[in-house]
């Protein structure tokens, strides 16, 4: 079992590693800050949300002084700093070998849905601590921040891809500060065996805010062996999501999917639409976006762009 042990996570890293130097590739962003622009759906839900929301963004770095994390970067509504009112909070946990500031069009696309959206620097994320250190900076901000006493503590959810879908989990459910989110999001996740041999270990029965599960059908994704244990079986195959979906309370609102044709490294943007709708929904009490998951009706079950859905809601 050792010998098989090595070999998965032999593959596990050489993959990963190639994904990861093709997401970052050129240094700075490695995405268009337009690049949703393209995105077409059929479905008129997730292609509304796949796109710009109606606030304009602005971007400040907090100081730190952990290297793991560097600054710990923020995005939000211009206008915050002149409004009354509290706004919801999301924290991204990095994939592999991705900072924040080379994917900062994404931030800023998802803060202008009216989130005050919270990165950092860390390219090894998957243990969750520096999200949960992150976490600590934003609740306890220098006195003359823009953000002072404008984040609602009440209103905080967590998202992660790839490594940091490992990351998001683990934030979630092994530190103490994890309590604070309502709802967490992941991409691509690594799945339990390859995560836990990684180092980033998770347990998903533990999780207990409403969860949204996406991966993609692709060979990265999903690879098609009968034994993820054994081999490689990609980063996030089909079995990961239907155990982690399975070990999660069966009252609490979940939903799995998986994005066809869509490759590991394809889900960061493939996945827009819907992670906005989930991310309204839970932390804004949207009902426009609720439609996207909730009934018989909901978009995402009769997306053609979407299949292996289930779901609790």
């Amino acid at each position: 079992m050792r010998r098989h042990v090595g070999k998965v996570i032999a593959i596990a890293v050489v993959v990963i590693a190639i994904i990861a130097v093709t997401c970052s590739r050129g240094g700075g962003s490695s995405i268009a800050d337009d690049y949703y622009v393209t995105f077409r759906s059929e479905c008129p839900l997730e292609q509304r949300y796949s796109q710009l929301g109606p606030h304009e963004v602005l971007q400040l770095d907090l100081p730190n002084e952990d290297e793991r994390i560097g600054a710990v970067r923020v995005w939000y509504p211009t206008e915050l700093e002149t409004s009354d009112v509290s706004w919801p909070v999301v924290v991204v946990v990095n994939a592999s070998a991705s900072p924040a500031s080379t994917y900062e069009p994404w931030f800023a696309r998802l803060a202008s849905w009216g989130f005050v959206v919270v990165g950092n620097e860390d390219p090894q994320a998957g243990t969750g601590e520096t999200a949960s250190l992150t976490l600590d900076v934003v609740m306890d901000l220098p006195e003359g921040c823009p953000l002072e006493g404008k984040l609602d503590g009440g209103r905080m959810g967590i998202v992660g891809f790839s490594q940091g879908g490992a990351g998001a989990l683990a934030a979630l459910t092994q530190y103490e500060n994890g309590n604070l989110y309502r709802t967490v999001f992941t991409g691509s996740a690594a799945y339990p065996f390859l995560a836990e041999n990684m180092g980033w270990h998770y347990d998903a029965s533990k999780v207990s805010v409403p969860w949204l599960m996406v991966a993609g059908t692709g060979a990265s994704d999903d690879a098609g062996v009968e034994d993820p244990t054994k081999e490689f079986g990609g980063v996030a195959p089909l079995s990961s999501l239907v155990e982690d979906y399975n070990a999660v309370d069966s009252a609490l609102p979940r939903v799995r999917a998986r994005a066809v044709g869509a490759e590991h490294e394809d889900m960061l943007a493939r996945s827009d639409g819907y992670m906005t709708a989930w991310l309204l929904w839970q932390l804004c009490d949207d009902g426009d976006a609720a439609q996207a998951f909730v009934g018989a009706d909901a978009e995402i079950a009769h997306n053609p762009g979407w299949q292996d859905v289930e779901k609790s809601v």
